[in-house]
């Protein structure tokens, strides 16, 4: 069978270990993973696309204030912007993760809080790729009906977060502090985001479903 191709969006300085988890996370699922920076050429055609964690997002793309003392990734905001204009379009199923899932909020009009340690007092700084945060999934979304579960445990490694939700999108995640975490879009078949990085959880059966359904996704488009 053949294996859809499958863009996985990083910056240019991504390390190799960062990304063999990115590889093997699609790999594993009979997917293709093609590595899309900056530096490489965009790719005529894709069967899926992975928005990957990264930088922070440029304030003036999403209405916000400069954020002093962060790192910052233009060209790279310019590539995912221009892969999603291409992509969603032509209805190819999209995943954001963590950074993607602000990306894909940024791309379809909505705003992000740029610095959850500022807005919510008090906040405990919980930046780890382990299991260590709650998340509750609501009823009814495609989110509940991909990972099976009505919560599950994950891992947390950003400081910015989607505020307002863009058009057609829901948010449909939330953790117990009462931040966003999953959104899905009411107008694509699948394009998703979720604010953890379900590719470091690799025992973890819940978010490799989530991997699988995007593999399996862009396998039916391809077919069809």
């Amino acid at each position: 069978m053949t294996r859809p191709l499958i863009g996985i969006t990083t910056s240019d300085y991504k390390s190799r270990i960062a990304w063999w988890f990115d590889w093997f996370a699609v790999w594993r699922h009979g997917g293709r993973p093609l590595r899309l920076s900056p530096s490489r050429p965009l790719p005529e055609a894709l069967d899926g696309l992975i928005i990957g964690g990264g930088d922070d997002i440029q304030a003036h793309l999403y209405g916000g204030e400069v954020q002093l003392d962060v790192r910052l990734d233009p060209q790279r905001d310019e590539l995912e912007l221009e892969l999603m204009e291409r992509f969603i379009p032509q209805g190819k199923p999209v995943l954001g993760i963590c950074r993607g899932a602000q990306m894909l909020n940024v791309h379809l009009g909505g705003t992000l809080d740029p610095d959850i340690y500022t807005t919510h007092e008090g906040l405990k700084r919980r930046r780890t790729v382990l299991p260590r945060k709650t998340v509750d999934i609501m009823d009814g979304t495609q989110l509940r009906r991909i990972l099976k579960v009505s919560w599950c445990r994950i891992n947390s490694l950003h400081h910015q977060a989607v505020q307002e939700a863009g058009h057609g999108i829901e948010i449909v995640a939330r953790d117990r502090d009462g931040l966003v975490q999953g959104i899905e879009s009411r107008d694509h078949e699948f394009l998703i985001g979720v604010q953890w990085h379900p590719e470091w959880l690799i025992f973890n059966l819940p978010q490799q479903r989530l991997i699988r359904a995007l593999v399996e996704a862009a396998r039916h488009g391809t077919a069809a």
